[in-house]
């Protein structure tokens, strides 16, 4: 068996028992740590779980993405961090990828595309696929920032570019991929309003309608169906949703 990589596999997770096994199982064996940072409110067992990986699992209140992944980072021991999600599994080709790029490392991060499996099937176009994430980098050489919900990692250095797909286990039905629109519309809309900003008509109108055409005819979204379909109606009513709730907590305010 050959030695394990110089690599921290690191995650955030909420009430996550019923999948986080298959992503730490795509990385026990080839990676020297697994840390976890877990909400201190989860009690479905998420815990047991991810310590039957070997993970060190940590309890912390919930601060939002960009504290909470730096958080799990700043605890990691191994020179490389590989920063997963519950729901993402490091495919064979991505983790044959992993250890050859590390063995002779020349950037200070690499990124990877994602591809998402939804309505049964993996999807190949549209706003979901590439989906270029950077989620391996040297444990000095980056940290997470951003807007929340939507952090982003910055990286002081060069970023690599690698092939294989992580693979995307996040949308489990319709029902849980509308009922994130809400929550992560939240942020969008006090991120608006600490700013001063005004709704105007392009974008109730034409920004909806441009994520639309984006997604659907530009980055060939129909060549993936029915679900190329859905995907490319509901960023569009996302974006349209959250203009709206802007519009709404202005007027609240001016009351």
């Amino acid at each position: 068996m050959e030695p394990k990589l110089p690599i921290s596999v690191c995650l955030i997770s909420g009430a996550e028992a019923h999948r986080i096994g298959q992503s730490l199982r795509s990385v026990a064996d080839w990676t020297s740590e697994i840390v976890v940072v877990l909400n201190d409110n989860v009690s479905d067992g998420t815990e047991k779980v991810a310590e039957s990986f070997g993970a060190k699992v940590f309890r912390e209140p919930w601060r939002g993405f960009i504290k909470q992944k730096n958080s799990v980072s700043e605890k990691a021991t191994q020179p490389w961090i590989l920063g997963l999600d519950a729901d993402e599994v490091v495919s064979n080709e991505l983790r044959a990828e992993i250890i050859a790029t590390v063995k002779s490392a020349r950037c200070a991060a690499y990124e990877f595309p994602r591809c998402t499996f939804f309505f049964d099937r993996w999807i190949r176009h549209g706003d979901y696929y590439p989906d270029r994430v950077t989620r391996l980098w040297r444990k000095d050489c980056a940290h997470w920032a951003g807007i929340e919900p939507h952090a982003h990692l910055e990286v002081r250095g060069e970023i690599g570019r690698l092939k294989s797909d992580l693979l995307h286990y996040s949308n489990e039905s319709i029902d849980r991929q509308i009922a994130k629109i809400a929550p992560y519309s939240d942020d969008f809309v006090r991120d608006y309003l600490e700013k001063n900003k005004h709704v105007s008509t392009i974008d109730l109108v034409g920004r909806p309608f441009w994520r639309f055409v984006r997604a659907y005819i530009l980055k060939l979204g129909f060549l993936d169906g029915r679900p190329g379909l859905y995907i490319a109606s509901l960023t569009a009513f996302s974006t349209l949703t959250r203009y709206m709730k802007v519009l709404e907590a202005q007027q609240k305010s001016r009351k």
